[in-house]
């Protein structure tokens, strides 16, 4: 008798524990910057590109880089974000049109007396000509890796234009 007792007790605490766990959900990301691209302001690439009124995926302008030929577009740094032991990650909105070549988002993270190091949305470039899609680029960061310094870039490896749009530096936890 006693042992049923036990094991329905243990039954009922890992059911407990298994309903509060599934309660809980994934951990959402934690919006640290959002860079909306409804103007000029900030920007640290002025030519070549221009604000486009009229192909938004918010509504309120985007930014439009046209390639003539390799490009990187620096567009916004964030100065000491104070972050670390997550990923942080940097997300935006891209449209294509007759990319020749790949279109893909570049974030370096500066350390003090370590250097730049980079991470790229290589794993989903896009190229020739995609309605908005939304491409991120994660760096982990481990305990003691503060970046003093964050830069988000545009490539485009070849020609054609590229909007990108909702701008976004987000964290979460290491997984």
């Amino acid at each position: 008798m006693a042992n049923k007792s036990i094991a329905a007790l243990l039954s009922l605490f890992l059911f407990a524990a298994l309903a509060a766990a599934c309660s809980r959900g994934p951990v959402q990301p934690e919006e640290i910057g959002l860079f909306p691209v409804d103007d000029m302001e900030g920007l640290i690439t002025r030519t070549g590109i221009r604000i486009d009124r009229e192909l938004s995926s918010d509504g309120n302008g985007s930014l439009l880089v046209t390639a003539d030929g390799p490009v990187t577009v620096q567009l916004y740094e964030t100065g000491d974000i104070h972050l670390e032991n997550a990923r942080l990650i940097y997300r935006a909105r891209l449209r294509t049109e007759d990319v020749e070549g790949q279109a893909y988002l570049e974030m370096w993270c500066s350390f003090p007396e370590k250097g730049e190091f980079f991470s790229r949305a290589l794993h989903a470039p896009l190229s020739g000509t995609n309605e908005w899609t939304t491409q991120e680029t994660p760096f982990l960061l481990q305990k003691g890796e503060n970046p003093d310094n964050v830069k988000m870039n545009l490539v485009v490896t070849g020609k054609g234009k590229v909007w990108i749009d909702d701008i976004r530096l987000v964290m979460a936890p290491l997984q």
